[in-house]
C-alpha cells in the first residue's frame, strides 16, 4: 500500500491553485482543502457584521466572535466538489465575489485569525492524504509537507482566468477591476507582517501561464511517481 502524503500548493491569487489541487486530490483519492476559502468565509462574516468594509476595521469585534465562526467543507455529489459552509450556511458562491476579494487580505493579516485557521488546517491534516492550497501552506501550516508546489502565472492571464470564472457564474464584473484587485492582492500578500507569501526553499515552481490543466497534471504525475515510490 502506497503511503499517504500531505501535498501543499502555494502561490499567487488566481493561478488556478484550486483547480490544480482538486485535480490532484481526485486522481489520488485525497481530501481537498481550500484554505483560502476559510479566510474568505471569515471575511464574509466580518462584512456581514460590519467589522470591515469602507470604515475602520473592528478588531475587537472580530476577536470576540472568532470562536463563533465555524467553517466546514461539505461534498456536493451533484457537482463532484466540496463546498464551503459558514455556520451551517452554504456560502460557496458569495465568498468568490469581488467584494470579499477586496477585503480578504486585510482580514487574513490579523494574527489571531491566522492562528485559528492554521490550527483548524493542521487538525484536518493529521491523517495525511490531503491536498491543501493557499498562501502559506508549505511555509507555515505544513512546513514538513511531503510535496510542496509553488504556482505562478502572469498578471494578465490570472486576471483573465478570474474574469472568465466569475462571468461563468453570472456575476457582473469588469476585467480592469479584477486586474487591479489581483495586483493589490499580490502586494498585500507579499508584504504582510504575518505569514507573507514566499516560496518555501524546497518547493517546486510551476509557472502555468501557458499550460492547460491536463498539461499541469502530466507535469505533476512525473513528480508524484517518485514521491509515492519513496523518492
Amino acid at each position: 500500500m502506497k503511503k499517504k502524503l500531505i501535498i501543499a500548493i502555494d502561490g499567487y491569487s488566481s493561478c488556478g491553485k484550486s483547480t490544480f489541487a482538486k485535480a490532484i486530490a481526485g486522481e489520488l483519492n485525497y481530501i481537498y482543502i481550500d484554505s483560502g476559502a476559510m479566510y474568505r468565509a471569515v471575511t464574509l462574516y466580518c462584512l456581514r457584521k460590519g467589522y470591515t468594509g469602507r470604515g475602520d476595521l473592528n478588531i475587537n469585534g472580530i476577536l470576540a466572535d472568532l470562536n463563533d465562526i465555524h467553517i466546514g467543507f461539505v461534498y456536493n455529489p451533484d457537482i463532484l466538489e466540496y463546498e464551503t459552509y459558514l455556520n451551517s450556511e452554504n456560502v460557496e458562491q458569495e465568498i468568490r465575489g469581488v467584494k470579499v476579494s477586496s477585503y480578504v487580505s486585510r482580514i487574513s493579516q490579523i494574527y489571531e485569525v491566522r492562528s485559528r485557521m492554521v490550527e483548524l488546517q493542521r487538525q484536518i491534516g493529521v491523517f495525511k492524504g490531503i491536498v491543501m492550497d493557499g498562501r502559506d501552506i508549505g511555509t507555515v501550516v505544513f512546513p514538513d509537507a511531503d510535496l510542496k508546489i509553488f504556482m505562478t502565472a502572469s498578471v494578465d492571464i490570472r486576471a483573465r482566468r478570474r474574469y472568465d470564472e466569475l462571468k461563468s457564474k453570472k456575476l457582473d464584473v469588469e476585467f480592469e477591476e479584477i486586474k487591479r484587485n489581483i495586483i493589490a492582492r499580490d502586494i498585500a500578500d507579499e508584504n504582510r507582517d504575518i505569514s507573507p507569501l514566499i516560496r518555501a526553499e524546497d518547493a517546486i515552481v510551476l509557472d502555468n501561464s501557458r499550460m492547460t490543466v491536463e498539461q499541469q497534471m502530466d507535469w505533476f504525475r512525473k513528480i508524484i511517481e517518485v514521491k509515492l515510490d519513496g523518492g
